[in-house]
């Protein structure tokens, strides 16, 4: 009874467990996606706010805010590229990583321009505009490098693999234009064959018709003898014979 009792507090101990497993798991999927969708639309809030400033101020604040958006832009274009394509590629992983080096300094560059836009110094802000635009342009030039040679190496991939299909495609179209010897007859000359090959060893050979025998000549009359003997000339002046002397 004891040992039943520590059996079933065992399991409703692990079923507990794993419910409360099970919800944590829950929870904790449930807040990243929360936050995945605040963050993503934290960034398109401020992508459009940097958009309205560039088209909607002049000067510094104006130059400032296209720096912004064109630094974003190329990051985060480049970091998709690169995410989507290391999926079958694992090529790709080094220059993520290269990638992530690289984010840093955009990071860095992008808190620097976004501190700047809250200057109240414009004349001194100005004076920096150069050096920030210089480092933005090297920062926007290694990552379209970076996603450009992302899509060549994945296009040429998909050229090649489209070449290699298209003549396996023409092959099989070759084949089954082939009709120069008809399925039916191939499977009625295999058909034949098999009942020529299951029949030949159980069929007992048809004796050959013995020869008829030839006619028997007719006997040939004994030669005459050399020399026969003479008939008697019988006269009309002599008697017939006597039936008594003849025997």
């Amino acid at each position: 009874m004891e040992a039943a009792l520590i059996i079933f507090a065992l399991m409703l101990l692990m079923v507990v467990g794993l419910g409360a497993y099970l919800t944590v798991k829950a929870v904790g999927a449930a807040k990243r996606g929360v936050e995945r969708t605040v963050v993503q639309a934290r960034r398109t809030v401020e992508d459009t706010t940097l958009r309205a400033k560039s088209f909607g101020q002049v000067g510094v604040a104006g130059a400032l805010a296209q720096l912004r958006l064109d630094l974003r832009t190329s990051m985060r274009a480049t970091q998709q590229a690169l995410a989507d394509g290391a999926r079958t590629d694992a090529s790709l992983r080094e220059s993520l990583a290269l990638f992530e080096r690289l984010s840093a300094h955009g990071h860095e560059l992008d808190g620097e321009l976004k501190r700047l836009e809250q200057e109240p110094d414009k004349q001194r802000t100005a004076q920096l505009l150069p050096d920030l635009r210089e480092r933005a342009r090297q920062i926007i030039e290694a990552a379209d490098s970076l996603r450009w040679a992302a899509r060549d190496r994945a296009r040429r991939f998909a050229e090649d693999e489209l070449s290699l299909l298209s003549e396996q495609i023409e092959m099989e179209s070759g084949a089954l234009r082939d009709w120069s010897r008809e399925p039916v007859d191939d499977l009625a000359a295999a058909a034949a064959e098999w009942d020529a090959a299951q029949t030949a060893p159980t069929s007992s050979p048809t004796p050959a018709p013995e020869p008829a025998p030839a006619p028997k000549a007719a006997p040939t009359p004994p030669p005459a003898a050399l020399n026969p003997p003479t008939p008697t000339m019988q006269y009309p002046w002599q008697k017939a014979p006597r039936p008594e002397s003849a025997g």
